[in-house]
């Protein structure tokens, strides 16, 4: 490896001087914000974000419109449901007013039976 020389002080000078106008002339070479092809990019990135912001407030409509519906669905069922309760509630009680209805006429029946065979 004879072949390899470490850089004296004044070629890593002339190196970071090198690098540094480097780093300038890039710098230079830019557009300035008031350049046409500037503009028109930051154009064109306006208009996709107006476009995004457009999608995501569409999609966040049908999202609310879902929910919406949803909600009116599990209303309707919670109303279905309570109906249905009521329902056999009411027929639970009809049902229970008409086996007592029977219990008292035979009850009525067995009493008034005996009291006729008595006289």
């Amino acid at each position: 490896m004879s072949g390899f020389k470490e850089p004296s002080f004044a070629d890593r000078q002339k190196a970071a001087q090198q690098a540094r106008q480097d780093i300038l002339n890039k710098f230079r070479a830019k557009p300035g914000p008031d350049d046409p092809e500037v503009k028109q990019r930051q154009a064109e990135r306006e208009a996709q974000a107006a476009a995004r912001a457009k999608v995501r407030e569409a999609r966040e409509a049908a999202k609310a419109e879902q929910k919406r519906r949803e909600e009116e669905a599990a209303a309707a069922a919670a109303a279905l449901l309570a109906r249905e309760k009521e329902e056999e509630a009411a027929r639970l009680a009809a049902l229970e007013a008409e086996q007592k209805a029977k219990r008292d006429a035979r009850y009525a029946a067995r009493k008034g039976g005996g009291k006729g065979k008595k006289k």
